[in-house]
């Protein structure tokens, strides 16, 4: 399964251009080297959390976590957690350390990449207590479907690096990807519904600009949480 997502044409994330701020310069050249590792730069094998966070606690991976409002305060809510961000775009990770820095955060850890190729390559089997994996690009052209993320083998992949009851959290305001969220994760053996299939908007998840944006455009969202089954 991981090799055939080696051969895989899906990724992470879109390319997208952007130059930083000074703002974010100057963040990136005073938190990077402390907070932050390139995905390709990794040495092989797995990820030493214990050793970067400095202590043993359930890890929680956000995959593209874009200009890092919601994954601050997520963070920040959680201090219990060592929170992993992965996004492939230098100018969110900076703006994310500058709301570290603003809210004190000494809980939260940036890796820039692939989180395909960080899961396969950098996270041990059932390792995360949770992935999350908030508004991904939709792809809405029905030629571009397969582009999207969630895709069965991704699913197994995630499914694969949580710890028994470790969760899977998605949402999206594109009905037809969550529909399709809902199918793909329904049919992965290690994974189950928490809920009969969408699950209520949680209180503790913060409004995004894409959530904004869906509600004026009158979009449903959907909410997805599944759990890893105990297998033993």
């Amino acid at each position: 399964m991981e090799q055939q997502l080696h051969r895989r044409t899906i990724v992470s994330y879109v390319q997208r251009g952007g130059r930083m701020t000074v703002g974010q310069e100057r963040a990136w050249e005073r938190h990077w080297p402390q907070l932050g590792r390139e995905v390709l730069d990794l040495p092989a094998g797995p990820l030493d959390t214990e050793q970067w966070f400095g202590r043993a606690a359930p890890v929680v991976l956000e995959i593209g976590s874009g200009m890092g409002e919601t994954t601050a305060r997520l963070a920040a809510a959680a201090p219990e957690v060592n929170y992993l961000a992965a996004e492939v775009y230098q100018a969110g990770l900076a703006q994310l350390m500058m709301r570290a820095e603003e809210h004190g955060l000494t809980n939260l850890r940036l890796l820039r990449g692939d989180a395909v190729i960080l899961l396969t390559q950098h996270i041990e089997p059932a390792s995360l207590s949770e992935v999350r994996l908030y508004f991904p690009d939709p792809w809405p052209k029905k030629r571009h479907h397969k582009r999207r993320i969630v895709q069965p083998g991704f699913v197994s992949l995630v499914a694969s690096r949580l710890v028994p009851g470790g969760r899977f959290h998605m949402a999206t305001d594109w009905e037809h990807y969550a529909e399709h969220m809902l199918k793909v994760c329904s049919a992965e053996p290690l994974l189950r519904n928490v809920y009969s299939e969408w699950a209520p908007r949680p209180e503790w998840r913060p409004v995004t600009k894409f959530e904004s944006r869906a509600h004026t455009e009158d979009r449903n969202i959907r909410d997805l949480i599944f759990q890893k089954v105990d297998t033993e």
